[in-house]
């Protein structure tokens, strides 16, 4: 089978992703020479830009791009950019995509200052544009992401989070921004509450079956996700998908022991035997038919939408989330 690659999912809206890039260099454009710079550091980061493409397809599949299709593009990539520079500050990442991270460059005071500008920023162009309804989204969006962060760390430390709790976690945390970014893009483009209302859906069951697909791949025992080893979250303590399916399937004792090595968690020995478990008890078979779930529903959501390019483009968009490799 051949592979869907991102390149071919972007062209319906290549000239738009160009006129994306100018609008968010001038978005972190700043007077002061020590933000250029970082910032600078930021543009040569050329990461996947799923965000912004998620904006410009779903504004191009329910009516067209336009002005204000390129600031809602620009809201969510500075919101994101934002949360991904804090969060290297929280892990104390010395990486991401490939480059040393701003907090191993510049001190975690600079990139904590950093990410508070790239959060204002973006705020400051939805005021600025008069786009009130992004900001709504968008600042629940930002409530929802940190919640389910918490949620989560709350939940590592006792171990005990359900399929119910991990539900909601990857919702809030994962899902939301995607949800917002294909109302953003729908928002732009029409006035249809109907077509916004599909549009949140899809970016939902996308936002889902994308998490799903990650907790997946730290299992896969193969592969190396932008830098990250395989078995991070359970040196992280993180208790995904495959792995309470797996728990809910194990006698008290496989529990036990499973728990017990994943407290165990700086020997490499221990996170094998927790990898090996979960493929054992089912667990990346089940996740998969889970994430195909949520990909199928986001597809249904679409089929109120005129056929285009960018509408094929969405649904080729499922398929390449949840058969990446990386």
């Amino acid at each position: 089978m051949n592979k869907i690659k991102l390149s071919a999912i972007s062209k319906p809206i290549d000239n738009e992703l160009e006129g994306f890039l100018k609008h968010f260099k001038i978005a972190i454009k700043s007077q002061v020479g020590l933000v250029d710079l970082v910032s600078s550091y930021i543009l040569k980061q050329k990461g996947k830009k799923i965000r912004p493409l998620l904006v410009l397809l779903s504004a191009k599949a329910a009516g067209g791009v336009n002005e204000r299709t390129f600031r809602g593009a620009s809201l969510v990539e500075l919101l994101h950019t934002a949360t991904l520079v804090h969060d290297d500050v929280v892990d104390n990442a010395e990486k991401r995509r490939g480059f040393p991270s701003i907090n191993a460059v510049w001190k975690n005071k600079i990139a904590v200052l950093m990410g508070d500008f790239l959060l204002a920023r973006g705020l400051m162009i939805s005021v600025e544009g008069k786009d009130y309804d992004f900001l709504e989204n968008i600042t629940r969006t930002v409530k929802r992401m940190s919640e389910g962060e918490l949620l989560q760390i709350q939940k590592t430390r006792k171990l005990d989070i359900d399929e119910e709790t991990y539900f909601r976690v990857i919702s809030d945390k994962t899902a939301s921004l995607f949800e917002t970014c294909c109302a953003i893009g729908a928002m732009s483009a029409s006035d249809s509450a109907e077509v916004h209302k599909a549009f949140i859906t899809y970016g939902e069951k996308l936002g889902i079956a994308f998490q799903i697909k990650d907790d997946i791949l730290d299992y896969d025992g193969t592969f190396q996700l932008f830098g990250k080893t395989i078995g991070t979250d359970i040196k992280d303590k993180k208790i995904t998908l495959p792995l309470i399916y797996a728990l809910d399937n194990a006698t008290k004792d496989e529990v036990k022991m499973v728990k017990s090595n994943i407290g165990n968690s700086k020997n490499s020995n221990a996170i094998r035997d927790v990898i090996d478990f979960v493929h054992q008890k089912g667990g990346i078979a089940y996740a998969e038919t889970v994430a195909k779930k949520y990909a199928d529903e986001a597809e249904q959501a679409l089929e109120i939408l005129p056929a285009s390019a960018s509408k094929e483009a969405l649904v080729s968009l499922l398929k390449y989330v949840i058969s990446r490799e990386k």
